[in-house]
């Protein structure tokens, strides 16, 4: 069983959040890490929370944990599933599925993953094998240096930016 270090630094805990955003944006990271929060009503925001529960309204099984929160969790069939409201980010939404099969893991819960992405009616198995272990503790490695960083990192403009919750925090 790995520390709890990994997770918390300088009492922020790391989330499947912050995983996602790792992938996403750095310094989203860090903004996140200090609960500064993006605007609640940002039209993007409001559609992912409309697309998860038009979808999975009936099969609602969401399930929080210390520091992770599963969109769906099938335990007869040992099948977490992350809901996704297109494939746009599919790196950063697989490494955050990784880390909350890590986690459940360390609980003596063997998962398997599964990205769903109801408005292109796709389905994406993920395992935490070794390679996607290794990379995902590189991950959470760099996540605690940039929390536990002073500053942000200086904001770097992606094409994400144009329709980000965070652009005041970077492009103003």
């Amino acid at each position: 069983m790995v520390s709890d270090e990994i997770y918390i630094a300088q009492e922020r805990a790391i989330t499947g959040t912050l995983i996602w955003y790792y992938f996403t944006c750095k310094r989203e990271v860090w903004l996140m890490s200090r609960e500064i929060t993006p605007d609640e009503d940002f039209s993007l925001l409001e559609m992912g929370r409309a697309v998860h529960e038009m979808f999975y309204q009936r099969m609602k099984k969401e399930v929080s944990l210390e520091g992770i929160k599963l969109d769906i969790l099938m335990r007869e069939n040992n099948v977490v599933c992350e809901v996704k409201t297109s494939s746009r980010f599919l790196r950063a939404a697989k490494f955050q599925l990784l880390y909350y099969l890590y986690r459940l893991e360390e609980m003596g819960l063997k998962m398997q993953g599964e990205i769903r992405i109801p408005k292109e009616r796709k389905r994406i198995v993920v395992f935490l094998d070794k390679e996607n272990k290794n990379a995902l503790m590189d991950a959470l490695n760099e996540i605690k240096k940039i929390i536990n960083a002073e500053k942000p990192p200086e904001p770097i403009r992606i094409p994400y930016c144009r329709k980000c919750a965070y652009k005041d925090f970077c492009w103003v």
